[in-house]
């Protein structure tokens, strides 16, 4: 039961950790977008003729990706601190299942002791009515 509980716990902890990779994979894309829109607003600064609409237009879109950076990098951060909670659980559910593991084997281990102490009980037993006969 408690195997079952901490193979949960890891489950959505690797479900977590599949969405951070995909946010942190988006973010990339962002900045990636932000060194596009900067590389092309170089370009337009470089030609003869400026269009103040184009420039305008890279502009407001790197505005506009500088703002989706920073909510992705909220968003990265809410979802770390969700998966170090998840990952604590982790390693709670852990803990529980060697205790259960331990407490198991020292009840085994008590239980062949007391098996032995009884066998070796009833050959004493059985000696000692050997010999008084």
């Amino acid at each position: 039961m408690r195997e079952n509980e901490l193979e949960q716990r890891r489950i959505e902890a690797a479900k977590i950790l599949a969405v951070l990779k995909e946010q942190e994979n988006k973010l990339n894309d962002i900045i990636q977008a932000q060194a596009r829109n900067s590389q092309q607003l170089d370009e337009l600064y470089n030609l003869n003729t400026l269009d103040i609409q184009q420039v305008e237009g890279h502009r407001d879109y790197g505005i506009k990706l500088t703002i989706d950076e920073k909510n992705q990098q909220r968003i990265i951060a809410n979802t770390k601190a969700i998966l170090e909670k998840k990952q604590l659980e982790v390693r709670e559910a852990h803990q529980k299942v060697e205790v259960l593991k331990n407490l198991k084997e020292k009840q085994e281990k008590q239980y062949y002791k007391d098996f032995l102490d009884a066998e070796v009980k009833e050959i004493d037993d059985i000696t000692s009515a050997r010999f008084n006969i």
